[in-house]
């Protein structure tokens, strides 16, 4: 047995015994973390619509208005729950973001009519934005910033992990119970919950507030807010612009299925798109740690443009799962990379700030790619040729610009 001590109240354990320096005790339990609550919502995910229109009887439309409003309600959350976690503390409000989403998975699983799952899943997505900024900035405390790409890129590993562990679960279960979809939704409630206790085991540091400021004559004045560095807000802005091309992935999976694939060949795909986001994820996080991360950004945006122009000009067969690998790519070398470079430009006290105007940005920019995406769904050839074709091709143009401004970017 170690005579050393263990990390006191408030202290961060650094890594384990000949593991990597940036292995921290907070990187480790807050993977767990992501990987257990996305098993679950990668359980319920591809269920969902099948239960809101055949167990509930809802129309389609519902299923769009229910994601549509989670997801809105997501985004504005990240933002807020960003700058207060930087003031407030980030542990609370990560363990409260995994505990709503738990609750909402329950109130999901319950619901007898349509507008109780929309009010689950937004308490879920809720949960989702508020859990996110802080946890994000969690994961870079006591890690150099030579080593932030790898640590993201690790985490976004394994919570792809988890999006694969999810819908196979869910295929066994529904194979076990003769289709029951309810049986589903409350399994998917399990590592929900297991993920709001894993949360107890990461560390925080006791923030360090700057010293009061006081007037000539002793009284305390109200201290100026330090505005996020300019280089922050431009590169937020940029990815969320080239959001805007980017719809969300019940979209691109709605063309796989109107180019012929079933629905049990739907899920297939989108297992396999899942191990190439995860096996990418980590490789990428470490690359960024050498190279410009705008540049890995722009090799994540060529992988967008092939998989988006290739989907909306191919009519099925194999070149469609070809194409699905390497969209897994764009998420696998941009999600994480995100991340790191934006906090690779923010002062520790400000992070989490930093990542919640960074993840609001883009997560309003997917909704706004939803909408624009949804309504030229049919236009011209229809099933989606359109907006794949234009989004791929804005794609193709922003990831020569990102390659080309290489460091000047941050």
């Amino acid at each position: 047995m170690s005579d050393e001590p263990g990390p006191g109240p408030g202290e961060v354990a650094g890594p384990p015994p000949g593991g990597p320096r940036w292995l921290t005790r907070n990187v480790r339990v807050l993977s767990a973390v992501s990987l257990a609550q996305d098993a679950a919502s990668e359980l319920l995910y591809p269920v969902l619509p099948l239960f809101i229109t055949g167990v509930l009887g809802a129309p389609p439309v519902a299923v769009g208005v229910i994601e549509g409003v989670a997801e809105g309600s997501a985004a504005a959350a990240k933002y807020v729950s960003g700058r207060l976690s930087d003031r407030s503390g980030r542990k609370p409000l990560v363990r409260l973001g995994y505990g709503l989403a738990a609750l909402g998975k329950v109130i999901v699983a319950m619901a007898w009519i349509w507008p109780v799952v929309l009010a689950g899943r937004v308490v879920d997505r809720l949960g989702k934005g508020i859990r996110g900024a802080p946890r994000d900035a969690l994961l870079a405390e006591d890690v150099e910033q030579g080593d932030l790409g790898k640590v993201y890129g690790f985490h976004r590993m394994a919570d792809t992990l988890g999006a694969v562990i999810g819908p196979l679960a869910g295929l066994a279960i529904l194979a076990a119970t003769q289709d029951n979809l309810r049986a589903a939704l409350w399994i998917a409630v399990i590592p929900a919950v297991l993920s709001v206790f894993l949360v107890g085991l990461a560390r925080e540091k006791a923030p360090t507030a700057p010293a009061a400021t006081q007037a000539e004559d002793g009284t305390p004045v109200e201290r100026v807010r330090v505005p996020l560095p300019q280089r922050v807000r431009r590169v937020s802005l940029l990815l969320a612009l080239i959001a805007v091309v980017n719809f969300p992935d019940a979209l691109v999976l709605l063309r796989v299925s109107e180019v012929g694939f079933s629905a049990m060949g739907v899920v297939a795909v989108y297992l396999l798109y899942n191990l190439v986001y995860s096996a990418v994820s980590y490789p990428a996080g470490a690359l960024s740690d050498r190279l410009p991360r705008a540049r890995v950004y722009a090799l994540g945006l060529a992988c967008f443009a092939v998989g988006y122009l290739g989907l909306g000009l191919v009519d099925g067969g194999w070149a469609v799962v070809a194409l699905m690998l390497v969209y897994g790519g764009f998420n696998g070398l941009t999600d994480g990379v995100g991340k790191a470079w934006i906090t690779s430009l923010t002062p520790p006290a400000q992070r989490g700030h930093a990542q919640g105007l960074f993840q609001g940005l883009s997560g309003g920019a997917v909704l706004l790619a939803g909408l624009w995406a949804g309504l030229t769904w049919e236009i011209g050839p229809g099933s989606g040729v359109v907006p794949l074709v234009i989004s791929g091709s804005v794609a193709a143009v922003a990831a020569v610009g990102l390659w080309v401004a290489g460091r000047r970017l941050g």
